[in-house]
């Protein structure tokens, strides 16, 4: 009889492991997925990439995965030294994702000031007009043009964000990508319009510009992430 119950207990905490192993997977592949889909928003935090949500979802994923490696190989093999390695993880990676997960949800409202800063500085020192990155690996002036485009907004609290970058130090110039639609390619001289010649990266005519600046919708993108990835790292503490 105890001997049974030994088995069905031993057989359980494998299949629980199975099961934390095929979460950890999940997430590591969620993380694959974001890395790939998104990876766009991210980039205009250079110094902070790590923070993101794609490389909190492979973290996670890939520490999971060696856990329950490590838990199934114990409780598979009565292996007294893996099921101690794995013990001692997953209290470790408790208090971690609890205490991680706490300071995800406790300092989300205070986040937005943070997140104006780092934008800003990376426009003055990471936008290269020069550097355009690659399809996988864009830059952050490709991202930044791209957002604005596509977003038509223009800098972090307004246009003049761009003004004396290290792209053009001493300007009050802005890039093609705040220039409104109908100014990002110039018309021609034949159009009757009175700003057909103007170089709109250059006039300092807010009238030329996106009027909506881009701060807010990205510290809202990153908000919810942020929201996403505490929810996830309590719940696999919690599961653990």
């Amino acid at each position: 009889m105890g001997s049974t119950g030994y088995t069905c207990i031993r057989r359980t905490f494998c299949s629980f492991n199975i099961l934390i192993w095929l979460c950890g997977s999940g997430f590591l592949a969620i993380g694959v997925w974001l890395h790939f889909a998104y990876p766009g928003y991210a980039t205009l935090l250079p110094d902070h990439a790590v923070l993101s949500a794609d490389c909190m979802f492979i973290t996670v994923g890939v520490i999971s995965f060696v856990i329950a490696f490590f838990g199934c190989c114990g409780s598979w093999f009565q292996s007294r030294c893996f099921l101690v390695i794995y013990f001692t993880l997953v209290v470790l990676l408790f208090l971690s994702e609890f205490l991680l997960g706490s300071l995800a949800f406790v300092f989300r409202g205070g986040i937005g000031r943070m997140l104006t800063q780092e934008l800003k500085y990376g426009i003055e020192k990471h936008y290269n007009v020069s550097d355009r990155g690659g399809f996988l690996t864009p830059s952050v002036a490709s991202i930044w043009d791209n957002l604005q485009v596509d977003l038509q907004c223009c800098g972090v609290s307004s246009y003049e964000d761009w003004y004396d970058i290290s792209a053009w130090p001493g300007e009050r110039w802005v890039p093609q990508s705040c220039c409104r639609l109908q100014y990002n390619s110039m018309f021609s001289e034949g159009s009757g319009d009175e700003l057909a010649n103007v170089d709109c990266r250059k006039a300092g005519n807010p009238a030329l510009l996106w009027d909506k600046s881009c701060g807010q919708i990205l510290q809202m993108w990153f908000v919810q992430r942020l929201h996403i990835v505490g929810t996830v790292i309590l719940v696999i503490g919690f599961l653990q």
